[in-house]
């Protein structure tokens, strides 16, 4: 009896911040070992489930570069990475393409459809919804930024009832264009500013942004995140991952959260709870 009276506590607990969020659209962007574990693919696939039924309107954005890296590797074509993003040359583009689009896109949406919610598989050259043009051809090849994200594509798949699964593929702006590879983190910034998101959440391998000591900061304003850069406390791959949230904020998303997507319901205990487990920035130190 004590446990089910612990359970309905919880629910109780959570309740404000379902009533907060409930019909809000929260951005996810899905990477790591939470892509790639089964055990913690069906927990996400759960979860997400959960949000959407509780009445939350998830939105979600995926990478895929490990899986990528695994099939380049089998049929033999070389990669490079520069300054941290995958050189995409037109041959690696293919797989990529194939990969995000069509392999992870749709074990994905597989998945919770399996969970008794309405998703469906995208990428931004379906209906031309993400367009981009090249970061740096000499350096990066087919790797992009993107120019234009058309709102009204994610808007009408959620208003339908939907759970857009997004892959980062973005087309370019002449016929024949293989079009355009997109970090899928800065693509989930894009894509959270044009549809005025609420939150958007980075899952990552990592408890969050870390101090020097290794302590995690669960609370960080923009200022705040600058001159940890500055300092060298924020480096490496955290960096892109930072700029997103940046990019995010500065564009009117309310909070970015970087939370550890190994845990298990990482995402329910950052948006149902008062301490949640993650870091979150937002524009200003409250």
């Amino acid at each position: 009896m004590q446990k089910k009276i612990e359970i309905v506590r919880t629910l109780i607990d959570a309740f404000p911040f379902i009533r907060m969020f409930r019909d809000q659209i929260v951005v996810i962007k899905y990477g790591g070992a939470a892509q790639t574990d089964p055990l913690l693919k069906e927990k996400f696939a759960r979860d997400i489930a959960f949000l959407y039924l509780l009445g939350l309107k998830p939105v979600i954005v995926h990478g895929g570069g490990k899986k990528i890296n695994t099939i380049l590797d089998r049929l033999g074509i070389e990669t490079s990475f520069h300054e941290g993003q995958r050189v995409t040359t037109r041959e690696n583009m293919e797989v990529v393409e194939m990969v995000l689009s069509g392999t992870i896109n749709k074990e994905i949406t597989s998945l919770l459809n399996h969970h008794g919610v309405k998703a469906i598989g995208i990428s931004g050259k379906d209906a031309n919804f993400i367009k981009a043009h090249p970061k740096d051809a000499k350096r990066f090849g087919f790797t992009g930024t993107i120019t234009h994200i058309e709102r009204k594509i994610v808007l009408d798949l959620i208003e339908e009832g939907f759970i857009p699964v997004i892959a980062p593929i973005a087309s370019g702006n002449e016929p024949g264009d293989p079009g355009y590879n997109i970090n899928a983190d800065l693509a989930a910034s894009k894509i959270a500013v044009a549809i005025g998101a609420r939150k958007i959440l980075f899952l990552t391998d990592t408890p969050g942004v870390l101090d020097k000591e290794k302590n995690l900061l669960s609370t960080l304003s923009e200022d705040e995140v600058n001159a940890l850069k500055a300092d060298g406390t924020i480096q490496g791959g955290m960096i892109p991952k930072v700029d997103a949230c940046l990019e995010a904020i500065d564009g009117g998303v309310e909070k970015a959260h970087i939370i550890d997507g190994r845990i298990e319901h990482s995402i329910l205990l950052e948006l149902f709870t008062s301490e949640g487990i993650g870091t979150v920035i937002k524009k200003e130190k409250q």
